[in-house]
Order: structure tokens, then C-alpha cells, then sequence
């Protein structure tokens, strides 16, 4: 009797040991997994890419991610991907004074296929008095040759002298002008001073201009920012007055529209008048002298020379709201801001102008991450 009992607990504890070893096989101890963390952003939020420059007014990307850059006294400089510098050779007169000098350069969209490139100079004309100048050149290894004078006769003066040129997606050249100091023909129709104009890529004006001549829109101060957002609209920065006109700052940024008259110098910031337009946002008593423009997805930013810092607002229904200062006082001036083929921002510091105070290493180039601003 005892020897069965002693043989059921026997059986009784192999089913229980069957029991427990099929559990664990259906729901195994859990394996502690340390956690692999996140991948970390290997995009740099900010990058110095190239130093040592003098004045760099602007920038263009070419294939292959070499930079052409302009400097104000009148080089022409190609910046590798290692940040090496080469001198590109090229026939001019550029005249550097005040504001004046080597400005706005661009690619031509079929860059690729024709090698041309535009540069906005000032330069003396006959009677020896600046006037600014677009022309076009083809690049040819690391010389610029082939120069044909696309726009001449354009106001110039030590300051207020525009350059920007921006090609649009109507496939056109826009350059902005400034007043040359000489406020009226800002207002004046028969001059190209205090303008945006607008070109074929030869130079002729182009078709559909609102008055049939050079003119895109009118009554800029000193205009030098360009950049059209995803809808199309054009955008612009313009410095206001410094004081000297009996007003001070009222910095703006402009949405442009084809033959409009945009005050200057009959009005100022937030002022209106019948027939003139008034900015879609401005600086009030705040200076930032705005010398560009870039737009990434609904941000518009621009460089600030006297501000010091990277601006940043949004866009929306074609209005500028939520202006943000980046960088403030980091960089020091900060003249050109455009968006490479990478999608990143590429600024131009300015602080070999006279008017800012140079640090180690400037004038730069610094390359932005905006998606970490």
C-alpha cells in the first residue's frame, strides 16, 4: 500500500515537472535587453566651412560643392569642400567705396549647360562717377572670360547701392538698386535707383513688365534681399533710414507685386498713402538691417548687419508673423543667408566693413542646420 502511494507521489511530481517545463517553454523568463539609444543628429548645428575672407558680399553653389564667392573689393574667390581658397581671375573695373564695390553674384539656372555667371559691380563710368552694372561672364577652369554688359546706368554712390539678383521661378533676373543717397528717384519711373528690376538672361527687359521697361516694382530705399515662397509670392528686405532723413530704422520686409510702389521716400514704416504700399512687417525703432533673404519651407530668414543675428518669421497666408533673433551678437554682422542644394544655411559674415569688429578667423562662412534653430 505504501509502495503505491510512494509511486503516485512519484508520477504526481514528473506531471508537475512536465507542467512547469511546458510553461516555460510557451512563456519564456523575459531576457533583459539593454535599450540601443537613438542614433545622435550627425548634422552639425553650426559649422564654420570657410575663413579668412574679406568683405564676402555673396555666394552660388556650384556642381561637384565648390562655392564661388564675392568680395566687396573685388575678388572672386572659389571655396573647396576642405575650405581651401582659390583667386578666380576675371577682367573688371570695380570700384570698392563706402557700400560699393564687388555685390551680388549668380548662376544662371542652366548653369550647367552654359557656364554663365552675373555679377552687380560698381564702377566708375566716363565722367568718373559710380555707377552699378550687371554683367555676364562664363566660367572657364578658374578664370571668368567672355564679360557682356547686360544692365548699365544704374545709380551708385558710397552707399545705398542695392545687388542682390536673384533668378525667379518665372525664370527671370531680378536685381534690386538703391536710391544712391538720392531719395526722389526712388519715386521716379525713368530712373533705375530705389527699384527692383527684372530681365531676360540677356539683359532685355522682360515681357509683361508693368510700365514695358526695366521696372518690377518702385520706391525702394536700399534693397537687398530676394526670395519667393512655396506659393510664388516674392519677398523682399529693405534697409530703412538711418536717422539722417528725419526718421530712424523702420527696417522692412515687403511682400512684391508687379508695378507696385513701395513709399520710399515719401513714407516710412507702418505710414500710408494712397497708391503706395506699406511693408508687411517692420522694425520700428529697431535696427536690423536687413541684407538678404532665404525661405525654407514657411520660414522666411534674412541676415541682419547692424541687428547682428540670423532673423527667422513664419509665413502664413501672406502675412510675416513670429520674428525671432538667432545667434544674437555671436557672429557679428551677418550680410548674405542662402539655402544650399544640401538644404542647410550658408551665412556671410561682415565684419572687415569698417562697421563691425573683427574676431579670429573672419570673415566667414557658417553653414546653419535649420531644422535645429
Amino acid at each position: 500500500m505504501y509502495g503505491m502511494k510512494y509511486i503516485l507521489a512519484l508520477a504526481g511530481l514528473a506531471i508537475l515537472g512536465l507542467a512547469i517545463f511546458v510553461l516555460m517553454r510557451v512563456n519564456p523568463e523575459p531576457v533583459a535587453v539593454t535599450p540601443t539609444p537613438p542614433p545622435s543628429n550627425s548634422i552639425p548645428r553650426i559649422e564654420v566651412i570657410a575663413e579668412g575672407l574679406e568683405i564676402p558680399w555673396d555666394i552660388a553653389f556650384l556642381p561637384g560643392g565648390d562655392l564661388l564667392v564675392s568680395e566687396r573689393p573685388g575678388r572672386v574667390v572659389r571655396v573647396g569642400k576642405d575650405g581651401t581658397k582659390m583667386p578666380v581671375e576675371y577682367e573688371s573695373d570695380v570700384r570698392h567705396r563706402g557700400e560699393g564695390g564687388l555685390l551680388g553674384l549668380e548662376l544662371h539656372p542652366d548653369f550647367d549647360r552654359n557656364g554663365f555667371i552675373y555679377l552687380y559691380v560698381s564702377s566708375p563710368d566716363a565722367r568718373g562717377q559710380t555707377k552699378n552694372r550687371v554683367r555676364r561672364y562664363t566660367l572657364s577652369g578658374d578664370a571668368l572670360v567672355d564679360p557682356k554688359l547686360i544692365l548699365d546706368g544704374i545709380p551708385g554712390a558710397m552707399y545705398h547701392d542695392g545687388g542682390r539678383m536673384e533668378f525667379g521661378p518665372d525664370g527671370f533676373l531680378y536685381v534690386t538698386t538703391g536710391d544712391a543717397t538720392k531719395g526722389p528717384i526712388a519715386q521716379d519711373i525713368n530712373s533705375l535707383g530705389g527699384k527692383i528690376l527684372r530681365v531676360k538672361d540677356d539683359g532685355t527687359p522682360a515681357p509683361e513688365n508693368p510700365f514695358g521697361t526695366y521696372l518690377y516694382s518702385y520706391g525702394h530705399r536700399n534693397p537687398q534681399g530676394l526670395a519667393w515662397d512655396s506659393d510664388g509670392n516674392l519677398w523682399e528686405t529693405e534697409h530703412g533710414p538711418t536717422g539722417e532723413e528725419g526718421v530712424c530704422c523702420r527696417d522692412e520686409v515687403n511682400r512684391i507685386e508687379a508695378g507696385k510702389n513701395y513709399g520710399w521716400p515719401t513714407i516710412v514704416g507702418d505710414q500710408t498713402r494712397n497708391g503706395m504700399l506699406a511693408p508687411a512687417l517692420q522694425s520700428g525703432s529697431d535696427t536690423w538691417a536687413p541684407a538678404s533673404a532665404a525661405i525654407v519651407g514657411d520660414k522666411l530668414f534674412f541676415g541682419g548687419l547692424r541687428g547682428e543675428a540670423l532673423y527667422s518669421a513664419t509665413i502664413s497666408d501672406g502675412s510675416i508673423t513670429d520674428l525671432v533673433e538667432n545667434f544674437k551678437g555671436e557672429f557679428g554682422r551677418i550680410r548674405t543667408v542662402r539655402v544650399g542644394p544640401d538644404g542647410m544655411l550658408y551665412l556671410t559674415t561682415s565684419n572687415r566693413d569698417d562697421r563691425g569688429e573683427p574676431k579670429t578667423g573672419d570673415d566667414k562662412i557658417i553653414r546653419i542646420d535649420p531644422k535645429q534653430l
